[in-house]
């Protein structure tokens, strides 16, 4: 692993993946020395949609988003991923090609656990595999919410139900790749549309939005609208 984390680093990150956390030393060296290390610059795709599945992957660094894209080029991002997501485990546990596309936003660094390594834990750990099976069903559910919202509710609607989830002590952090195009992508619109609402919220005094921030204003009221 030629300019990669030592040994001992791997089974470090891998101590912090959930699924992994209640796992014995040994077991943890097995994952570390089976374990791949990438780097990736900004647009990069990490795995691509329709290839074969070569295992999980774990985001040490960086942010990804997660895409799936039409025949005409048009993105729905399904999630954006931040440091320490694990991604692609249905594609993993199912034998199945990689169901979505995931792009580097900006350098990223990521594990990949081969499904091999992970095939055996399976078997030999029943409490892995009942972990695991919770996680997927937890994804499902969010894939369930994100069909809702793209049916259901108007995109002034989804925007405020998304700024209301992903806001931290009311403050949306917009980093230099969040621009209003993936922000559209994320809520199945186009950029225009996603301006609209913005500028809708805001001369309602519900938000207010500024290059790197979105502050709620007004929580009570983009709730009523998230609904």
């Amino acid at each position: 692993m030629i300019h990669g984390p030592t040994l001992a680093q791997i089974v470090q990150q891998i101590k912090q993946i959930t699924l992994f956390a209640e796992m014995d030393e040994p077991s943890l060296q097995e994952l570390a020395q089976a374990s791949r290390w990438h780097e990736y610059e900004t647009g990069e795709i990490v795995v691509l949609e329709g290839e074969a599945q070569p295992g999980l992957h774990y985001l040490q660094h960086g942010w990804l988003k997660v895409v799936k894209t039409s025949p005409s080029g048009r993105e729905q991002i399904l999630r954006f991923l931040e440091p320490g997501d694990t991604f692609n485990e249905i594609g993993v546990f199912t034998n199945q090609p990689n169901p979505a596309t995931a792009v580097a936003l900006e350098p990223a660094g990521v594990w990949l656990i081969p499904r091999a390594a992970l095939l055996r834990l399976l078997q030999e750990r029943p409490d892995f595999a009942q972990h695991n099976i919770t996680k997927m069903a937890e994804r499902m559910l969010y894939l369930v919410s994100l069909v809702t919202d793209l049916s259901l509710r108007p995109v002034t609607g989804r925007l405020a139900r998304l700024l209301l989830e992903d806001a931290v002590e009311n403050v949306l952090e917009r980093p230099r790749w969040y621009t209003q195009a993936e922000l559209a992508a994320r809520l199945g619109t186009v950029p225009d549309v996603v301006q609209r609402a913005l500028r809708t919220l805001e001369s309602d005094s519900l938000i207010a939005v500024d290059r790197h921030q979105i502050h709620i204003l007004d929580r009570p009221a983009l709730t009523k609208i998230a609904l």
